[in-house]
């Protein structure tokens, strides 16, 4: 399960680091930035699922920015303005954002908004992710998507229970990305639902003892890991490459 990245946009710091942090403790992966150039920079560095765009970004407009970034892609944004009259709403959706938010509000409304948004915007894309479960190919080893089989650099199949193969697939999805346990947990609990209906476990202790069964699985030495690493202060990160091939 990809954990969603957000890009929170404001020239406020303490605004953009309130959101950031905020987000964070709710399961998604934050970061902040302040202009145009560096919305782009983010994105050249690596996936963003979600744009929280001010509409006042000192000299720079946010629709305009909006218009702009609709123009060559499609990731969804939800504008943010202390400026929340019905045409001014009208000029956010008209360039292409998904959502308009008003200043001041609720911080576990706007949360509810980013999730609106983002399941609306999954949607289809989980129905391509469905009809094309790739073979990821990872440190010698490789997962086989659609027959949910894992297989090591010597070609034999190492059997996953459900959890762990859960957990394979959220640090494939996030290669070289230190995540959080509740990071991990929030991402397995919502997998594991929408495949049998019932919650995950989830203490941080839990989550650390499937890291080390799933260790103990694909690591040559689970007691010195070089795949799956501990992140000082964090969680845990896959630290290698991942391939990514369409199903034969």
């Amino acid at each position: 399960m990809t954990i969603p990245r957000l890009l929170v946009v404001d020239d406020d710091e303490e605004t953009r680091s309130m959101l950031t942090q905020f987000l964070q403790q709710n399961g998604f992966i934050a970061h902040g930035a302040q202009t145009e150039a560096e919305i782009r920079d983010r994105m050249q560095a690596g996936r963003v699922d979600l744009i929280l765009l001010d509409v006042m970004l000192g000299s720079e407009s946010g629709v305009e920015i909006c218009a702009r970034l609709r123009r060559e892609q499609d990731v969804p944004i939800i504008l943010v303005s202390a400026l929340s009259q019905d045409h001014q709403r009208m000029a956010g959706y008209e360039v292409g954002a998904d959502d308009y938010v008003a200043k001041p509000f609720n911080p576990d409304l706007l949360l509810a908004r980013v999730r609106a948004v983002l399941q609306r915007a999954s949607r289809s894309a989980s129905l391509v992710y469905r009809r094309q479960l790739a073979l990821f190919r990872f440190g010698g080893w490789s997962y086989d998507g659609k027959r949910d089989e894992v297989l090591s650099p010597q070609g034999f199949q190492v059997a996953l229970s459900q959890r762990e193969s859960g957990l394979l697939k959220v640090f494939l999805a996030n290669p070289h990305i230190p995540l959080r346990r509740e990071e991990i947990q929030a991402a397995l609990s919502e997998r594991l639902a929408a495949a049998s209906g019932a919650e995950s476990e989830g203490t941080g202790r839990a989550i650390d003892m499937l890291v080390g069964r799933l260790r103990s699985k694909i690591e040559s030495d689970p007691k010195d890991p070089q795949m799956l690493r501990t992140a000082r202060g964090v969680g845990y990160v896959l630290a290698v490459d991942v391939t990514e091939e369409s199903p034969a």
